[in-house]
């Protein structure tokens, strides 16, 4: 038995086997397992996580792409200190925390083949201009949103050049919890996720 954190070649690292913190939010296990499969994650590709929070996607990001180079950005202190515990914890030496908030910490950074965003501190717009200019040709960006002001947004911008092949999820998940002596199922939380490649214009 290895003695990684997460031994596994799939996806779907426990919620509760990260270090949290409750101001810091987490994507949560079952959307971040879709973010990951619609990204296409490649192992020898340099990922940016733009907003990397407590770092699950960016450490999920960085496992799969073991001969790769993930950069997580980040500009809260707090979740600065989480992200570094657990790139500790799951041994990843190829994620390189960014400390700064995007789009000007981007600057500087190997040309990108996979964005994910997972936090924009209200300046989609512009961080959305920077990666345009950030990614390779046909590369995939990947943007997460839970409020409709987000999702129209985020669809408007990926929805004309230099972008492409736009695609719009919704995912809800629903878990099973203890009620007394009864289970039932607890919604989290509904989540856009949209992708789309960019153009080589």
């Amino acid at each position: 038995m290895s003695d990684k954190k997460w031994p596994y070649l799939t996806p779907g690292i426990r919620d509760e086997d990260f270090c949290q913190d409750r101001s810091i939010p987490l994507t949560k296990e079952e959307v971040r397992v879709l973010v990951l499969s619609k990204s296409r994650i490649g192992k020898d590709q340099v990922i940016y996580d733009v907003g990397a929070g407590t770092g699950s996607i960016s450490i999920e990001s960085a496992l799969l792409a073991r001969k790769g180079r993930v950069y997580a950005i980040e500009g809260n202190p707090a979740a600065l200190g989480l992200l570094q515990k657990n790139k500790e914890l799951f041994q990843v030496d190829n994620l390189e925390i960014i400390e700064g908030n995007a789009p000007e910490a981007l600057e500087g950074l190997p040309r990108a083949d996979r964005i994910i965003i997972g936090g924009s501190g209200g300046r989609l717009k512009e961080i959305l201009e920077v990666c345009a200019t950030r990614i390779k040709g046909k590369g995939i960006i990947t943007v997460t949103a839970v409020t409709m002001n987000t999702l129209a947004l985020a669809q408007d911008l990926l929805d004309k050049d230099p972008w492409e092949n736009l695609q719009v999820v919704q995912i809800g998940v629903n878990r099973a919890v203890k009620a007394g002596r009864f289970k039932i199922f607890k919604a989290l939380n509904p989540v856009f996720i949209l992708t789309a490649e960019r153009g080589f214009n």
